[in-house]
This record gives C-alpha cells, structure tokens and sequence, in this order.
C-alpha cells in the first residue's frame, strides 16, 4: 500500500511574530518543528508499511527551510519526500493549503492512503485534512484513534469523540487525521539519520502542480487576518484578607448585590 503522510514544520517557541504588512507568521530565523501531531501520522504509516509492504511518502508545503522537517521524517524511515514550496503559496490559509496539498498527493498518483495529524499546533483549526479530502473527493474520518483493519480497498478504524469512540468502516482511497493515542512516535535509527544527512527532497513549484494561480497562497484564500491585536491587560477587582469564611461571605454578598446569584 502506497501511504502519503501530509506535515506541516511549526514554530518551536511560544515568542510567535507576526510581519505587519502580511498578518501572517514569520518563519525565518525562527526554530522550528515537525508539528507534533504530525509524529503520530508518520508513525503510523510506517506501522502499516511494515504490516502491509508499499510506500511511505511524506508530503509538506512551505519555504525552503521545511527540508529539515522532511529529512527528520526520512530518519524515522519514511521512503521519499516532497517539498511544495513556491513564493505564490505563501500567506494559504487553510482553504488554499489543502487545494495545494491536494495537486501534491494528485501528482504523487493518489496514495492508497493519506495521513494527516489531527491539527496543527501554530493554527489549530484541525482543517486542512477535511479540506484536502473535499478537494480530492474521497471519504475522510478525523481524529482517529486506532486502525482496527485495513486492507487494499477499506479501513476499519476508531474515531475518537467527547464520549467514546466510534468504529467506522470506509473506502479507500481515504483521508485520515490522526490523535496522539493512535501510538508512540519511534525516534530515528542512526541508519535513517545518515541516509536523511545526504538525502534531498523532491521540489515542485506551482507550474509542475499546474495550480490555478488564483487558488493558491493569498490570492486563493477566502480568509484573511484584517488585524492582530493583544488584548487590554484586565486591572482592578478587590483583593480580600483576613478569615477564609469572612472572605467568602464578602464574594457572595457581592454576587448578590450585582444580581449574579
């Protein structure tokens, strides 16, 4: 079975920065990760890969610093990797990241199988692997948790939810967004960490996709950050000492005065 892992490289600090004249993130000179969730997705296509032969490749649009993020996938074992990277997919948002994602798979033949993390941990809409299946117009089930059984032409899986889970059956080719529970990323063998030193990832620009120049990047995204503020720092409130019942009847005759309670 040929796999596609979709990953996306995130900023790897909490001093997150924005250029005022695109409102969108600034990468450069700025650590950087594999998006956690995305451990998960790779990890498991390299389970099934063992399990049932085939391919794992790993699929990511970005800038040209993404190659680290794809070669630490390739020590993990991955097969092959490729980079859309093009200065007309910049500022995507979800929308025109998955359309270009989904040209990607496309040109890579389809993949019996596609993976993505659950989310991204930089944007967190837990978007762009519905998106991706809408555009390739195959089934999707989100936020699973296990992979009860798959063959060529269908996967059993577990789909978490706030109360359980639900098994579900689906066709293939599929798209799935896994979570965190599905296993435990391995770490790179010093094998795949010499063969990630020397490899270098295919690079397709959005001529080789034949992208639609008005879906892609900012002029293909049908939302927009209009401003970026911090919010007001909130001061005041009244701060009470003394006995811990006095205190407490203090709280609640102000609730009642202001009619909360």
């Amino acid at each position: 079975m040929n796999i596609i892992v979709c990953i996306k490289q995130v900023p790897d600090t909490t001093d997150v920065r924005i250029d005022p004249a695109t409102n969108t993130l600034v990468r450069e000179g700025v650590p950087s990760i594999i998006n956690p969730f995305d451990l998960y997705a790779i990890e498991e296509a390299l389970r099934l890969r063992e399990k049932l032969g085939g391919r794992v490749t790993i699929l990511s649009m970005g800038p040209p610093q993404v190659e680290a993020a794809l070669k630490e996938a390739i020590s993990m074992g991955a097969d092959e990797a490729v980079l859309l990277s093009d200065r007309a997919f910049a500022g995507a948002d979800t929308w025109a990241t998955s359309y270009t994602l989904s040209l990607g798979i496309r040109k890579l033949g389809g993949g019996g199988l596609v993976l993505c993390g659950k989310q991204a941990i930089d944007g967190d809409t837990a978007q762009v692997g519905p998106g991706v299946a809408e555009f390739l117009d195959v089934p999707q089930v989100t936020c699973v948790k296990r992979i009860e059984a798959i063959d060529e032409a269908s996967a059993t899986v577990w789909r978490m939810t706030e109360e359980g889970y639900e098994v579900v059956r689906t066709s293939l080719p599929a798209v799935l967004t896994v979570v965190k529970e599905i296993n435990e990323p391995r770490l790179p063998s010093l094998k795949g960490k010499m063969r990630a030193k020397s490899y270098q990832p295919t690079v397709w620009k959005a001529a080789d996709l034949g992208a639609d120049e008005k879906s892609i990047g900012l002029n293909g995204s049908p939302t927009n950050v209009v401003r970026i503020f911090t919010p007001p720092v909130k001061c005041g409130g009244v701060v009470l000492t003394g006995d811990v019942g006095e205190a407490v009847e203090a709280v609640v005759n102000g609730l009642k005065e202001r009619q909360l309670i």
